[in-house]
């Protein structure tokens, strides 16, 4: 591991070397979450009170998923004043079932909120895995990862990710939304999957995902923007979707016999 001070640049699909050590204070009352996956609407005080204190910071350095991460230590003391706070995600890593499990949370601030120390709001949970994991293994895998079995859940996808509504709607969500015109929509849990290989055609729970994003997002936005970018899928998660049959395979078409008079 670098020593103090290093700054490691890697993409996403590097993990850091070493894993946190998780202290949950159980006599500490924390706000209320928006939704049940109880990450999306605490603050940074909150979710540190929940999971400790983080691994790592990292610092999003383009358009793409590239990152910078800092130790902690470091960024409280130095970086943070160079970079704007809310710019940081905090860092855990877990290991689970033989799997590396990182989450990256980024944070929404007041833009109305002028002060030095505003304070920073959980708008989006980024969760990453060191292997590709099938679609059925993710419950296991991520704890907060809860989705709906019910056949009717709104779920979608495109060739590239699988995207999961679940649970009402919270108005107090708007809050972390960063879409114009937001206080029109209804803002939901959602769970989107990603597949950096691509998805099949068909797809199946034995489909693999590298990495899942914990947010809200609108499903009125879907249904009435997005459709064309956005196909309806049943639930992958439901019983009528591990009942679905093959699609049947097509008939070869025949070669007509001429007939000829005798």
């Amino acid at each position: 591991m670098k020593p103090v001070g290093a700054i490691l640049r890697t993409t996403a699909l590097v993990f850091l070397p070493c894993t946190v050590v998780f202290s949950v204070h159980l006599s500490t009352t924390f706000a209320a979450p928006y939704f049940e996956d109880g990450f999306l609407g605490l603050s940074q005080n909150e979710l540190h009170e929940k999971l400790g204190t983080p691994q790592a910071v990292r610092d999003r350095k383009s358009a793409l998923r590239v990152f910078t991460y800092y130790p902690i230590t470091d960024w409280s003391k130095y970086y943070s004043k160079l970079v704007s706070p809310e710019n940081g995600e905090d860092v855990y890593t877990f290991t689970r079932e033989g799997i590396d499990v990182r989450y990256s949370f980024g944070y929404a601030v007041d833009p109305n909120d002028q002060r030095e120390n505003r304070p920073m709001t959980v708008r989006l949970v980024d969760i990453e895995f060191s292997q590709a994991v099938p679609i059925r293994r993710l419950p296991d895998l991520i704890p907060e990862f809860r989705p709906s079995t019910d056949p009717a859940a709104p779920a979608f996808r495109s060739n590239i990710w699988v995207l999961l509504f679940k649970g009402p709607p919270s108005s107090d969500a708007r809050f972390i939304v960063r879409e114009k015109g937001k206080e029109q929509l209804d803002w939901t849990l959602c769970y989107q999957l990603f597949s950096m290989q691509g998805l099949p055609d068909r797809l199946t729970t034995e489909a693999f995902i590298d990495r899942v994003e914990i947010s809200a997002q609108s499903l009125q936005l879907v249904t009435l923007r997005q459709r064309h970018t956005h196909e309806p899928i049943t639930n992958p998660y439901s019983e009528q979707f591990n009942r679905q049959l093959a699609p049947p395979k097509p008939r070869a078409g025949t070669v007509p016999v001429p007939k000829y008079s005798e």
